[in-house]
């Protein structure tokens, strides 16, 4: 049997963990052929693939990115979009398909799925947000190397007395923001699921300065005022129809220093959050699922997507990953309530 592999979307910490795990255990244990697919879904339309053998996924375990490439081409976006991806599968004698990928990639590969194409679903996302799955590998690196900018500019902070607003990714779910700013001691987080007050956010700040205390505040980039619109700088679109975020940050601290009369600075992590080497635990998680979703292939068990709930790897429909995405819990962000301002 032959099975090719695609990594699609924004790339994350913990992919080439999975295309290792993946190849070697197909190979070792199963006796699979591999191809890898060029940059995503844009290889399956191109034809554009390359050997993935035992050999070339050595040494991959630690590195970040992907070997394979990646972007955010969506098939189902070109008229033959479909008939381009069956037409390189043929031409490439694959027999299934392991996508490794977010909502927008595995949604993609539901719809394939749905047209007869034999599809299993590995979910990665920095962003922590697809449906049917705990954690995703990505978001643990995300989150700690967020942690880690917050540590220290707790310290240029205090020197300066001035806010310092930490702007981090997530779209339209807080999960980086939440748990990078409760781990980093941030005085206030604001998360896309939660519409914030500006006069309330500058009271916090506020409140920190009476006791000769620089605040942290952490902003997801997808976060919003009340009443308002997403704060963007360019309204271009990718092929999935989303607006490239970023300005939420900047946009804010501008406010805060007009409605306090004191200096603040944005900090946009930006792309430094999905790059480099992967934590353990990502690489850990990517390896189970990779492992999980070669087996998935060789049971047959199509149109699934592999999952961790609770301590285990399962199988969930794929179309489960393709539905909502998976936001906080307000309960959840009012338990932290305590520690703003």
């Amino acid at each position: 049997m032959r099975i090719g592999v695609l990594t699609g979307g924004g790339d994350c910490p913990g992919l080439n963990a999975a295309i290792r795990a993946i190849v070697r255990k197909g190979v070792e244990v199963h006796g699979f052929d591999f191809v890898g697919i060029r940059d995503g879904w844009r290889g399956a339309l191109d034809g554009s693939v390359l050997p993935l053998d035992v050999p070339a996924v050595r040494g991959i375990l630690p590195r970040g990115g992907t070997i394979l490439g990646s972007s955010r081409t969506n098939p189902l976006a070109s008229e033959d979009g479909v008939s381009r991806v069956r037409r390189t599968l043929a031409e490439h004698e694959v027999d299934a398909v392991i996508a490794i990928g977010g909502e927008d990639t595995l949604g993609v590969a539901a719809v394939l799925a749905d047209q007869g194409i034999q599809m299993v679903g590995v979910p990665k996302t920095i962003d922590n947000d697809v449906a049917g799955t705990d954690y995703t590998f990505g978001f643990d690196t995300a989150v700690n190397i967020a942690t880690e900018a917050i540590d220290r500019l707790h310290t240029t902070a205090e020197s300066h007395t001035r806010t310092l607003v930490v702007e981090v990714m997530g779209r339209h779910a807080g999960w980086i923001a939440l748990h990078s700013g409760i781990a980093g001691g941030a005085n206030v987080i604001l998360i896309p699921e939660q519409p914030f007050d500006v006069g309330q956010v500058c009271g916090w700040v506020e409140d920190r300065f009476k006791i000769r205390y620089a605040p942290i505040v952490v902003v997801a980039e997808g976060a919003v005022p009340k009443a308002g619109q997403m704060v963007v700088k360019e309204s271009a679109l990718d092929e999935f129809g989303h607006v490239r975020l970023s300005g939420i940050g900047e946009w804010l601290a501008h406010e805060i220093s007009d409605h306090t009369g004191k200096e603040a600075r944005t900090t946009v992590l930006g792309h430094i959050q999905r790059g480099g080497t992967p934590s353990a635990f990502d690489r850990w998680l990517a390896t189970r699922f990779g492992l999980r979703a070669v087996d998935t292939v060789k049971e047959r068990a199509f149109s699934t997507m592999v999952a961790l709930r609770g301590p285990d790897v399962v199988r969930v429909p794929l179309a489960e990953a393709a539905g909502d995405i998976k936001t906080v819990d307000p309960d959840l962000y009012t338990e932290f309530g305590v520690f703003f301002g």
